[in-house]
């Protein structure tokens, strides 16, 4: 390959560029803090020194467990310049799972948030290849060092200001050998059994920042709020995205409505990222209120309703649906918008814009097949399951090569969605595979009734399971939360639905619940739901 008309692909080319183009210009604002972009680029430079001093070597694993922090941003640079690969693990999992995670990924180096250490004691205990335990004290939530947690953690344990201490400013090359090597792995939620760990790499992140930018339209005014995790899937990466296009991230340590609010209308903020739980929770805050510039928001994790679509237009939010998994580095797929769409009805336009739509700018697109790998009729009505590839899906599960053989089968990367084709060439999401309903030999989407619950004035959230039943094997049943101030029977919202769909798709019973049990990132977990109904069982039986 010529070296002058070919370059290795890497993010880390980004924040070179950025730091060089805008070097003053505010990079990353969290509180009271704010980094310009050459600072932003000098602290990377200086943390992947010190992970270097601290014995890290080309290839090893570290790990961040760790808020929305500047930090945090600064990492998904820092370890990669340190030609190291990053583990962004979940912040709410217990020491188990990080014990687990730290374990099979061997990471040689955590670096964690002081508020985590005491459940970080437990989680090294026994993991030995962690040599050492970096904690930063977030002065801006008043955060301080558990000293139990530290005694417990003994001579591994090195404050962040010592670590970065040794450290130095000399120049790093921001780039790569190797695009296909790895830049970071991101452990799936695990609900099925022990969590994989998907590989990105250099070059799927870089394709995949082009993606968010064009697709969320950023650009460099930008000014991006952090309320989805940066460790679930890299941010999407967004980390990356926002600042290879010179936009400015605003840290956010906790998801709540109210620091939201103060934040969209302190530093006018363009974007923000989340799943629709995150949006009802914007949405339905005390402080909320219609917009008074523009601000996109670009949801994925669960379909949208066409009902909270439009409060979001209402509201004056843009909207941009997204579709992926951690195994496709978050968003793969978008409700592309059509020109036509404008003459539709708000209704009808909230139904297309819910759908996941068509592959991304930097995908080789979707496909919905059968079981032997033959495209299902695009008559928008035959499931079958949405299988994906290209540059934008994950090298493969670290150390699990059945598994990545299992995932990669036929050629494809199997989503374990199902899903229907339109004749438009738009893919809409019906299920996952574990989640869809057979009642009766009947496939029922739990999803479409989701919809129409959530189409009643009185509902905030909701979600729908299946559960034993003696004449049909099983049927859907419903969990709803109210809004605040607003009633409706069990038997009002059965009604409801009736008028929607299919009166057999209607659940026969609803429980109506303070609040529905989520991930960090915001995911209903069915599973918790759906396991108590089942109990008992040896399996579960099909209509």
């Amino acid at each position: 390959m010529n070296a002058v008309s070919h370059t290795q692909l890497t993010p880390l080319s980004f924040l070179e560029r950025t730091a060089r183009v805008w070097p003053d210009k505010p990079g990353v604002i969290y509180g009271n803090r704010s980094l310009s972009y050459g600072e932003v680029a000098a602290r990377a430079t200086r943390v992947a020194h010190a992970l270097r001093a601290s014995g890290v070597q080309t290839g090893d694993r570290v790990a961040y467990l760790m808020p929305n922090l500047p930090e945090m941003l600064v990492a998904h640079f820092a370890v990669p310049l340190a030609q190291a690969v990053l583990v962004a693990v979940n912040t709410r999992l217990s020491a188990e799972e990080i014990a687990y995670i730290l374990d099979h990924s061997g990471a040689k180096v955590l670096v964690t948030d002081a508020a985590f250490l005491p459940t970080v004691a437990a989680a090294v205990q026994d993991v030995t290849t962690v040599t050492e335990v970096i904690v930063f004290e977030d002065t801006e939530a008043g955060g301080s060092v558990d000293p139990a947690a530290a005694a417990a953690i003994g001579s591994r344990l090195v404050s962040y200001a010592d670590f970065t201490a040794r450290g130095s400013d000399e120049q790093l090359n921001w780039s790569v050998e190797d695009e296909l090597t790895p830049i970071s792995i991101n452990y799936t939620s695990g609900t099925t059994g022990r969590p994989k760990g998907v590989v990105y790499t250099h070059r799927g992140a870089y394709l995949n920042s082009f993606g968010e930018i064009v697709h969320s339209s950023h650009h460099q005014d930008s000014v991006y709020l952090w309320t989805l995790p940066m460790f679930h899937c890299n941010g999407w990466c967004t980390p990356w995205a926002v600042t290879g296009i010179g936009g400015t991230h605003v840290c956010l340590r906790e998801v709540r409505g109210e620091a939201i609010w103060q934040q969209i209308r302190e530093h006018r903020v363009t974007h923000l990222n989340g799943a629709p739980t995150v949006v009802t929770t914007i949405l339905n805050a005390a402080q909320a209120g219609p917009l008074d510039h523009p601000l996109v928001i670009t949801t994925a994790g669960a379909p949208p309703s066409p009902t909270t679509i439009l409060q979001m237009e209402r509201m004056g939010f843009g909207i941009v649906h997204v579709y992926g998994l951690t195994e496709t580095y978050g968003p793969y797929s978008v409700a592309q918008a059509q020109p036509h769409w404008s003459a539709l009805r708000s209704d009808e336009r909230a139904v297309v814009q819910a759908r996941q739509g068509v592959g991304m700018i930097q995908t080789e697109g979707l496909r919905v097949v059968d079981e032997d790998m033959v495209d299902v009729p695009a008559d928008g009505s035959s499931m079958g399951e949405i299988v994906m590839r290209g540059n934008n899906v994950m090298a493969g599960y670290y150390r699990d090569p059945e598994g990545t053989a299992k995932a990669f089968a036929g050629g494809w990367f199997h989503s374990g969605d199902l899903g229907v084709m339109h004749p438009d060439g738009y893919v809409e999401l019906r299920d996952r595979a574990k989640d869809v309903v057979i009642s009766g030999g009947e496939n029922i989407s739990t999803i479409e009734v989701e919809q129409a619950l959530m189409s009643h004035e009185a509902v905030l959230e909701v979600a729908v399971v299946g559960v034993p039943d003696e004449k049909w094997g099983e049927r859907p049943k419903a969990f709803v939360v109210l809004k605040a101030g607003k009633q409706a029977t069990e038997a009002e919202l059965i009604e409801h639905v009736r008028t929607k769909i299919a009166r057999y798709k209607a659940p026969r019973n609803i429980d109506l619940v303070a609040e529905l049990p989520k991930t960090s990132t915001g995911k209903i977990q069915k599973f918790a739901l759906r396991e108590p109904e089942w109990a008992g069982r040896t399996h579960r039986v099909h209509g």
